[in-house]
Order: C-alpha cells, then structure tokens, then sequence
C-alpha cells in the first residue's frame, strides 16, 4: 500500500517556495531598488554601527575578546570600534552581531514578526566585506536581499515567537545566510543551499533574555551566515526546502505554517521599508508606554513622591515578552514593565543609562516600581499604550499613545536618527562620529565597502 507523497520524513512537496526566494535573491541588482530603499538601507547601516560602537566596552565583549584570543582566532577581519583589532570570520560576526544587540537598543521590524534583522546581518556582511572587496552598492543590495529573507521566513512562522525561540538568533540566522549568498555573488542553487545550511544552524532560546546569550543569539547567527555561505560557494549542499519543507523551519518551528508568505508580493514589497529604529534602550514593546510615561511627566509636572498610583494599559506581548517585575541587573531590567516606567518618569527618558546596574537598583526607582499597575488589551497595537497617572491628592493625568516613537506609523526622522548615532558613536570623538556619517549617508558611493569599517574602528 502507498504512502501519500509528502506524508512522511522529507518527501518533496515540491512548492519551490526556497528556490524561488534564493533565485530572486540571487538575481536581484541594485537598479532593482527604488530610492527610498536605498535611503532605508543607508538608515539601518547607521543604526547598527551606532549601536555596536555604543556597547563595545560592555564587559560581554571583553570575554568575548579574551576568549578569541585563546582559542586562536585568525586577525582577518576588523571588530567595530577596537582600532586595529581584527578576529578570524566566523569571529569577528559574533563580536560585532553581539555589540549590535547588546544594549537593546538596535533595529526592530514588527511586520508580522519582531526581529532585530540588522545586528546579526550587517555583521555578518561586515566581515565578508573584508574577504572580497565590494562597493557601498553591493553591501546595500545584500542588507536588502537578507532583510526580505529572514523577515519572510518569520511570515511563514507566525507562531514562532510564541513557541519560546528567539527570532534574532533564528531568523537573524536565515537573513545573514540570504545576504551573506548574494554579497559573494552565489548563483539561484547556492544561495538556495546558504539559505539551508544557515537555517539548519538557527537557535536562540527567550529564556535567555537578560543574560549575555541574547546578545550572544545575534553574533551566533551572523557567523552562521558567514559559515553557510562560504561553505555553499565551495559545493555544500542542504535542502531545497528548509524553508517550506514537510520538515522545514516553517513547520517544525511553529505550531501554524503559512510558507505562501515567504514569496508573497516578492520584488513589489519590500520589507526593509517597514524597518523600525528605537529611540529607548530596551524591548520594543515597552516603548509606547516609555512615550506614555514621559507625556505624563511633562503633563502633571508632579515629584515622585506626589504620585500615588499609575495604571498602565498595553498589548499583551507587552507583558508576555517583559513581565520581569524586580531585575536585579542593567541587562535584566530592558525587559522590565515597571523599571522602564519608572526610569521614563524620574528620569524624562529611558537611554542606555537608564539600563545600568546601578539604575536598576537605585533607591528611587526600587521606590516607584510598586505604584505601576498593569493590565492588558486585546484590541491594542503592540505599539499602543494608555497610561493613567494619579497623584496623591486625587488627580488624575492621562497619556493615550496610539503609535510609539519609531515605528513606520511614528518614524524617527533621518536627523534624530543621526543624533542618536552620533551619542551612540562619541567614543570615537566627535570628528570621527561626524565623518563616519556622512560616509554612511553616501554608502552608495562608496567604491570599496571596507572603507566603512575603517572609519568605525
């Protein structure tokens, strides 16, 4: 008696969902992309840079560094922000993926799926910059083409967040893949195959939020990419259905599969354009009531003794993704409801100071962490908020946000994302930060990509 073709183990089914991603990947140009792409592209490269440089003297990195030096690594490839210091090219992207991330304070797409595409993918296309010279143009175009690779891939997973993984580490996995096939010049087959062998390596577990790992998940997955790509342009092969496949990622990392949206509008949507930049150091999610928090003390005007209570209102992921209600570190209070609150109110903003060791235990913030209350609705964005503050003599102040600061419906304009490099950047010192700038607003001009990396050490 037969089996019906597709019911069992890895049996084609023959859908050609991965191939056609990995053609359209291969084959796509930089005439293929209009100009506000472009102009996105050059955003995301600003941001990540930025937010290395910011955490590259973070203690994560100097274990980082230390340990590559033990074991070995080959100086070959630059790690942002260390001068002359150069790292093997699996090495450098774990650095540079981790300094990207660290501080949670880098890219967020929120298309479907809440990725931090550009730590793990830009440090992966970083390093290779450096083993085959390319233009400004070509790093553009590969950032675009594992931008739509990795987001897609999440599309077709929509219950792969819920299932406990980490996208950055997963998906960052598939989109340094995708971009690391077409910044070597890999043809359809190849980057199908990149795009199998990096998927095969992808991980990242959410229990890990707060430690050094979820950085950590972030440089894993741009060395992974580097790995898949090498090794396909030399002949290793994987799938040609990892994405899709009866045993694929779409299916076996999420509960629901929806694979038709891994080519869904592809070449007419891209998704880069629905990029997101953080103006806050910490989870995406607590960003709209950060916005809600500042509005409040702005409007009520009122010292923290005044306030009695604050009720907040917000997605459920909000609470989901960042319930941690005492954090006893820097790194675990990013996914705090109520430190980010409170920091949004003593302080009028919640940057990377805001996520220090020592602010996360200061005497005043361990005081207004108890009057934040919590609740969740259904029917809210997850860049929604309401926050309702009441003082001790009875008043009441409200502040509804609808879209928090720097999503595609709320953007952060190109001069405040520059404002936030050029802080993220100041160690380099202010004519360096200024100048490494300007040559990211003209990286399509930009003859040989390396140069980039010279600037940012």
């Amino acid at each position: 008696m037969g089996t019906a073709k597709g019911e069992y183990g890895v049996a084609p089914l023959d859908l050609g969902l991965t191939r056609r991603l990995a053609g359209f990947i291969a084959g796509l140009s930089f005439e293929d992309l209009p100009a506000p792409l472009v102009h996105e592209a050059r955003r995301g490269v600003m941001d990540m840079i930025g937010c290395a440089l910011a955490a590259r003297h973070h203690p994560t990195i100097a274990i980082l560094r230390e340990t590559f030096a033990a074991t070995g690594s080959a100086p070959v490839a630059r790690v942002l922000g260390h001068g002359g210091l150069r790292l093997g090219l699996l090495d450098a992207p774990v650095v540079n993926g981790q300094m990207g991330h660290l501080l949670d304070f880098d890219d967020t797409h929120m298309g479907g799926v809440v990725l931090h595409t550009s730590s793990p993918l830009l440090a992966a296309l970083l390093a290779l910059v450096e083993h085959r010279r390319v233009s400004g143009q070509a790093l553009i175009v590969a950032y675009v083409a594992g931008f739509e690779a990795g987001v897609r891939a999440g599309q077709a997973a929509p219950a792969h967040h819920d299932g406990g993984w980490h996208l950055t580490g997963t998906l960052g996995a598939i989109a340094a893949g995708a971009g690391a096939a077409r910044l070597l010049g890999l043809d359809g087959v190849q980057t199908t195959h990149a795009i199998g062998i990096a998927t095969t390596q992808a991980a990242g577990m959410q229990q890990n939020r707060g430690t050094m790992c979820k950085s950590f998940h972030a440089g894993k997955a741009g060395a992974s990419g580097v790995l898949a790509a090498l090794l396909a342009a030399r002949g290793f092969n994987s799938s040609d259905e990892i994405l899709e496949g009866k045993r694929g990622f779409a299916r076996i990392y999420s509960s629901l599969a929806t694979p038709e949206r891994i080519i869904e509008e592809l070449g007419a949507r891209f998704e880069l354009t629905r990029n997101g930049y953080k103006p806050y150091a910490c989870g995406i999610v607590l960003h709209p009531l950060i916005d809600a928090m500042i509005a409040l003390r702005a409007s009520a005007g009122l010292p923290a003794e005044a306030v009695a209570q604050v009720e907040l209102q917000v997605h459920p992921h909000a609470v989901k993704i960042t319930g941690v209600d005492d954090p006893k570190s820097g790194l675990m209070s990013k996914f705090s409801i109520n430190h980010s609150a409170a920091v949004a109110y003593l302080d009028g903003t919640a940057g990377i100071a805001q996520y220090s060791d020592g602010r996360a235990t200061a005497p005043d913030v361990l005081a207004f962490r108890p009057k934040v209350r919590v609740s969740t609705v259904e029917g809210f964005g997850k860049d929604q908020a309401h926050a309702t503050l009441i003082a001790t003599d009875g008043r009441r102040f409200e502040a509804p946000v609808a879209h928090a600061s720097g999503t595609v419906a709320n953007p952060m304009s190109d001069a405040a994302l520059e404002r936030k490099f050029l802080g993220n950047a100041a160690g380099l010192g202010d004519a360096a930060a200024q100048r490494l700038a300007q040559a990211i607003w003209a990286l399509d001009r930009m003859e040989d990509a390396a140069d980039l990396l010279a600037l940012a050490s």
